[in-house]
């Protein structure tokens, strides 16, 4: 049955409830938004290691966050895990908001969220209320890391912009070696 047929068939509600596309502006649209949801939690999160920023709850500025992770976190020395947590907290966020090697970003962010289950809420399980809380929330951030570093960033993403200009450079390249090669001898 061809596409067009399939169309014609099911109402247009039909293919917005249940129809899958792997590429298309949709997918660009909701890799923006995962992308933007990871940035302002990780943003969020860095930029309390590192600069105390956001008061709430947790360690805020590079001491309080290194008695955590020595002491909460067992990872020694505590000041090194702060300062490596909190720049690929902030830096990964800060890719991931504006589309910046958003793979490489996102395999960091991934890395950071199965050291921080490993490390810390594990041992409370997936919905606890207790301090730490449980991984529900490492475990939902980890996953979009990980689609977003198989899926990359989207259409609108400076990665995307980086490879629009190294095709076309390339086919320009192109088009200077084929009218080389076409010129007599």
């Amino acid at each position: 049955m061809t596409d067009t047929a399939t169309r014609h068939r099911f109402p247009a509600w039909t293919r917005l409830l249940f129809g899958t596309t792997s590429s298309g502006s949709g997918l660009d649209v909701a890799l923006l938004a995962v992308r933007i949801a990871l940035a302002w939690i990780f943003i969020y999160y860095g930029a309390a290691k590192l600069f105390g920023a956001f008061p709430g709850d947790g360690p805020h500025g590079i001491h309080q966050t290194a008695l955590f992770m020595s002491k909460t976190a067992h990872l020694r020395p505590g000041k090194f895990f702060a300062v490596v947590g909190g720049l690929i907290e902030l830096g990964g966020g800060l890719a991931m908001a504006v589309g910046f090697c958003t793979r490489l970003a996102g395999l960091a962010l991934f890395g950071d969220m199965v050291l921080a289950t490993i490390t810390v809420s594990w041992a409370t399980g997936i919905n606890s209320t207790s301090n730490p809380p449980g991984y529900q929330l490492n475990l939902a951030v980890a996953a979009l890391a990980v689609a977003t570093a198989l899926a990359g960033a989207g259409r609108f993403s400076i990665d995307a912009l980086i490879a629009r200009s190294v095709d076309q450079r390339r086919r320009v390249e192109s088009l200077k070696g084929d009218s080389a090669d076409t010129r007599p001898a």
